[in-house]
């Protein structure tokens, strides 16, 4: 008996047990493991037990689901985690029949009677292109774990930075006590984070939030609630007056705003 070439297992779904039978036979004479099914509750039910199932060969047109429903169920079945291809058998081509079934997922279709040769060569195609996918979403997955522990990894960075901030703000303030600094942030600032303060003076300095987002290294959205932070925290309520009140200190225009 031959070994299985795949280790993906192919359903084979048709009302017609002896298509089933025969396109089973030829597959598996092929190197693929099959799971026969001649009704669309029993092809469901065989699909939601094996999680090796990665090929879906149905007909189109079947008592209780066709094999259009059937493909749209068992995707709802399979949710984002589970990968499969399917490709579709009709005894009658019509183009709206075939144009739906593409569109509601399907990589392929084979009119009947099925060229079985021409169907397995389908059916090496959309292994190789289900394996591809498979590889993708793993790796994706891996770079999504690295992505968040890197996005915790910093978020306690700045947590450290916000604890150490009142003792480095001391030490300044002892050392420059006296020291008309025209550079100072005024004191309407203080609650701001060092972050919030990054994006503060950048502010000031007239960028835009794009450009802000490029010098800091994060998103413009992030860009966009770091300002909505700073607006609200110092009680301004547009950028125009947070760059007046970031003008250096004998500016009367910053005067008037830290007055407020």
């Amino acid at each position: 008996m031959q070994m299985p070439a795949s280790q993906v297992k192919v359903l084979v779904v048709d009302d017609q047990r002896e298509i089933v039978e025969e396109l089973c036979e030829f597959l598996e004479s092929n190197g693929y493991r099959c799971v026969a099914c001649t009704s669309s509750t029993n092809a469901i039910e065989r699909f939601v037990a094996d999680p090796t199932i990665g090929l879906v060969v149905c007909d189109l047109n079947m008592p209780e689901y066709d094999g259009i429903e059937l493909v749209k169920v068992l995707k709802k079945k399979a949710g984002q985690e589970r990968i499969f291809e399917a490709i579709m058998l009709t005894g009658r081509a019509e183009k709206q029949d075939v144009i739906k079934a593409l569109r509601q997922g399907f990589a392929d279709w084979y009119q009947k009677p099925v060229d079985v040769h021409e169907l397995l060569e389908g059916i090496k195609r959309q292994e190789a292109e289900l394996l591809a996918r498979q590889k993708d979403y793993h790796q994706l997955g891996h770079l999504n774990q690295k992505l968040k522990t890197l996005s915790e990894s910093i978020e306690g960075l700045y947590q450290d930075l916000d604890k150490a901030r009142p003792h480095a703000q001391a030490d300044a303030a002892s050392n420059e006590e006296g020291d008309a600094d025209s550079d100072a942030i005024p004191t309407i600032f203080a609650p701001l984070s060092p972050r919030q303060l990054d994006v503060a003076r950048l502010v000031g300095k007239g960028k835009t939030n794009y450009q802000i987002a490029c010098e800091l290294g994060i998103t413009e959205n992030t860009v966009k609630l770091y300002v909505s932070q700073v607006l609200r925290l110092t009680h301004m309520h547009n950028r125009t007056q947070l760059a007046l009140a970031l003008a250096p200190s004998g500016s009367a225009l910053r005067q008037r705003v830290t007055e407020h």
